[in-house]
């Protein structure tokens, strides 16, 4: 049980040959988000925000991709959380120009916010970790059905 829990949250990819995505993709993410609503790619349409679409959307899709990869539950909710933190720090560091440098960073850095985007990071984060999770095994089915396949006309071809 241990080993399972383990696996399903560090993840089940060893390969240590190249740099690891799961510690690379929670700043790239971090750094994209934060880049791309700097300059306007990601925007916000206003009103109250909980959710900022499009650091989550970020998040998630990184997310699937890490949990297609074999990686776990902490790398898929780490890297949502970083998105999302990308957005909160645009928000409160840039965005807030009317409030001096400490109060914008006692804003960004206050523990009911860091809180509530963990929250949104773990729900993200299951579902995208779930999402790539399952289309990983889905691949490796289809996989396995068609190497006997191809292996029986492989073997006809010979004869």
């Amino acid at each position: 049980m241990a080993s399972a829990l383990r696996v399903a949250l560090r993840g089940s990819n060893r390969d240590r040959s190249r740099p690891s995505l799961r510690i690379v993709a929670p700043p790239l993410c971090f750094a994209v988000a934060v880049a791309a609503y700097a300059v306007g790619v990601f925007s916000v349409a206003g009103g109250v925000v909980f959710v900022p679409f499009d650091a989550a959307a970020l998040g998630v899709v990184v997310a699937v991709g890490l949990a297609y990869r074999r990686d776990g539950l902490l790398a898929a909710w780490g890297t949502v959380y970083a998105a999302l933190l990308g957005y909160s720090a645009v928000h409160y560091l840039l965005g807030l120009s009317g409030r001096s440098l400490v109060e914008r960073a006692a804003a960004f850095l206050s523990p009911d916010g860091l809180v509530f985007l963990g929250v949104e990071a773990l729900v993200f984060g299951t579902v995208a970790w779930l999402v790539g999770t399952l289309a990983a095994v889905g691949v490796d089915r289809i996989r396995e059905r068609r190497e006997p396949a191809s292996a029986s006309s492989t073997a006809r071809e010979e004869n």
